[in-house]
């Protein structure tokens, strides 16, 4: 059996090139995102999300469930909760946070709906 590039894609997220998130706004803080399904805006469904060192996400509402797995670095919590490599994180639809990471992270999300700054 075989797959069109548009039925199966493949990417390794050491070499594949991620894109720059840019929220709906202009507002963009220096994270990319790498996804395979075009299908789905930027930044919803599932994806690689990559911030780099010194990144704080704006802070956010949302608008449908979120998961993500830490592949690499650490992210830190509004609330002081320090996330690390093969932590596995849910949080719910309507919850409001933002995010930092000293050294850069790289996780593993799906995100149901878009996020809305409330910043």
């Amino acid at each position: 059996m075989s797959f069109t590039k548009d039925e199966r894609r493949i990417a390794n997220i050491k070499e594949a090139a991620f894109t720059p998130f840019v929220y709906p706004d202009g507002v963009a803080l220096g994270d990319e995102i790498l996804q395979l399904d075009s299908d789905k805006p930027l930044g919803e469904g599932f994806h690689v999300y990559r911030m780099p060192a010194g990144m704080r996400t704006r802070t956010h509402i949302h608008n449908g469930h979120e998961q993500f797995l830490i592949l690499e670095g650490e992210l830190i919590e509004d609330d002081g909760t320090v996330f690390r490599p093969g932590d596995l994180v849910f949080y719910r639809d309507g919850t409001e946070h933002n995010s930092y990471t000293p050294n850069g992270c790289l996780l593993a999300v799906h995100i149901v709906g878009p996020e809305t700054p409330t910043e």
